[in-house]
């Protein structure tokens, strides 16, 4: 598992944002053509059949699996970078950080201008707690 210093994980925010952001784009994108084809199934259901444009319709199903697959795909990215990626709903992400003998979670949420927080493995985001003194420290010991 890699870890990350409070710089490190601070300095991949902007690009790890961007991600999220595509993510959230292209899952949005996949539910909404799901509601459609779900609406369609369902016309169709109660009026005991129907024409269809199947030619449409399959052109809508390859555009939601392209979209599924461009979330699946960057969350691999995300993942890939070692951080661990607790809920895309709020675009919540956690870095692994050695503190001393002790790995913690540094804590960051979509929307946050800055990593504030971290929290146990065990403890989630609940356990939240704001970064004090030894992560500032931690910089000064990690090797380049």
């Amino acid at each position: 598992m890699r870890t990350f210093s409070l710089d490190e994980a601070q300095t991949l925010i902007p690009v790890l944002e961007s991600l999220l952001k595509r993510a959230l784009q292209a899952k949005d994108s996949a539910e909404t053509v799901e509601q459609e084809i779900q609406q369609l199934s369902q016309r169709i259901f109660l009026n005991g059949g129907m024409l269809v444009a199947v030619a449409q319709v399959a052109r809508r199903r390859a555009e939601r699996d392209v979209a599924v697959q461009q979330v699946k795909d960057t969350l691999q990215e995300i993942d890939a970078i070692g951080v661990q990626i607790k809920d895309i709903e709020r675009g919540l992400l956690d870095f692994p950080c050695r503190i001393g003998e002790e790995t913690v979670l540094l804590c960051w949420q979509m929307g946050e201008t800055e990593i504030t927080h971290w929290h146990t493995i065990e403890a989630g985001f609940s356990g939240r707690q704001p970064i004090d003194e030894r992560f500032r420290r931690n910089q000064k010991q990690r090797p380049n």
